[in-house]
């Protein structure tokens, strides 16, 4: 989420050697502000709607994408596979190991890995485009025992924008996540393209094409399915339904019996999506209001499994922190409709003062943002901007500084096998790169 390109699109080393003896409060405006609750009369009207417009009329997601998903399956023009195959199929190469400076706390036994050098520089600014991380989840968040199959695994998503920041930018033009492998400290990952399946099974013309104006703001893995926040949209997707294309061209979508996914080898169909919003065409409103705006997300598996959502608002605090149930034995949000695939209502909500929120988890007992530095804190970056900051707080108390981190930190989660926090950044350095997958004692 570059923070000045997320505004458009969300309405869009080791210099800290420990952690700070002095603790800091969080925001460079807010010195006292508490992690506060929302009253429960609001955050009770918070809720997942799946209920969405096609073409005029008003439809369960759930219903219209199922019907396309069978009808590209029947044309036999994509091979379906899972998570695991996915896994154990090769694919890029990554390192494992921190191999750019993070600005993290030496006391908190840092480590992670970083991607190869094409996707490590990858840069949306040019003409050209690049893919941008944004989110990320794994094994941790979709196994209560930490791995799949066996696997330890990770998922981060991405957008694909092209000039950003000259006079014609094109934004979220793709998106996609990427499966990463890290079994026995070694790095293998695929890309995922994000797609819309489209067509009828009477019709027989069963397609699929790139999902549209995706930002993949944040991402969780939990059970088969993965979530991906978007604004006032979640959409859902199911790792049983992953799609081996049968070419490598830059089209999306089958032609005859040629299947493509732009360049990547297999496709993720959407197999449902939520709103928070009274209807398509309004927009979620950060920070006030009953229709939150679902940017970072992770799970919380503290008591009833909970997905949990944040609010990025660039420049200030006051973006919120929402928990919304969720049904392990559906592994979707939880709902009253006997079909499971009914309007689920948040729990529990706060109220953050960490300003520019890019990202939070919590391990049950503490909530950990990341987001911007208070004044005089960070910097040492080396980079043009400085690092961003780790906050931890209780609920209805003050954050602190727990530790400065990557520049332009971006989503958090919390592994509960192993008692680490894990986050990505999306900072852009096109010759040498700057971006990691890192974790910390939490």
């Amino acid at each position: 989420m570059t923070r000045s390109w997320k505004t458009g699109f969300t309405a869009l080393a080791a210099g800290f050697a420990a952690v700070a003896a002095t603790l800091v409060t969080a925001g460079p405006a807010q010195a006292a502000t508490p992690f506060g609750s929302i009253d429960s009369a609001v955050v009770g009207q918070f809720a997942l709607d799946p209920v969405a417009d096609f073409g005029g009329q008003r439809q369960n997601t759930f219903d219209v994408y199922d019907e396309a998903i069978r009808a590209v399956e029947a044309k036999g023009a994509v091979a379906q596979v899972n998570a695991t195959s996915v896994l154990t199929s090769g694919g890029r190469t990554g390192t494992d190991g921190l191999c750019h400076g993070t600005g993290l706390a030496a006391g908190l036994s840092p480590s992670g890995f970083c991607w190869d050098k094409a996707d490590d520089t990858s840069n949306s600014y040019t003409d050209a485009g690049g893919w941008t991380p944004q989110g990320l989840t794994g094994s941790y968040d979709a196994q209560p025992g930490g791995l799949v199959d066996g696997h330890k695994a990770f998922l981060a998503s991405w957008h694909f924008s092209r000039g950003l920041g000259g006079a014609n930018p094109v934004g979220n033009e793709f998106a996609r996540v990427s499966l990463v492998n890290a079994d026995n400290g070694k790095i293998t990952y695929n890309h995922l393209l994000l797609v819309e399946p489209t067509g009828t099974r009477a019709g027989g013309d069963g397609n699929f094409r790139a999902v549209q104006g995706t930002h993949a703001d944040g991402v969780v893995w939990y059970g088969n399915k993965v979530f991906v926040a978007n604004g006032r949209w979640l959409q859902v997707y199911d790792l049983q339904h992953i799609w081996k294309v049968n070419s490598s061209q830059e089209s999306v979508g089958i032609t005859g019996t040629t299947s493509s996914a732009r360049w990547s080898n297999y496709a993720l169909p959407m197999i449902g999506r939520y709103r928070t919003t009274a209807d398509d065409n309004t927009a979620c409103v950060v920070a006030t209001g009953t229709s939150p705006c679902l940017n970072s997300l992770s799970l919380d598996r503290t008591g009833q499994d909970g997905l949990v959502s944040a609010e990025y608002k660039p420049g200030g605090a006051g973006g919120r922190v929402v928990r919304w149930p969720l049904n392990y034995l559906t592994a979707l949000p939880t709902t009253t409709d006997p079909s499971g695939h009914g309007v689920s209502h948040a729990t529990v909500g706060y109220s953050s003062p960490v300003w520019a929120m890019q990202g939070a988890a919590t391990n049950g007992q503490y909530w950990y943002m990341s987001g911007t530095c208070p004044t005089g804190t960070g910097g040492g970056s080396g980079d043009a901007i400085d690092y961003s900051c780790i906050h931890r707080a209780l609920p209805d108390n003050a954050p602190h500084v727990y530790t400065t981190s990557p520049v332009l930190t971006q989503n958090l989660g919390y592994s509960p096998d192993t008692g680490r926090i894990w986050g990505i950044n999306e900072r852009i350095n096109s010759t040498t790169g700057i971006r990691v997958v890192f974790s910390i004692n939490g």
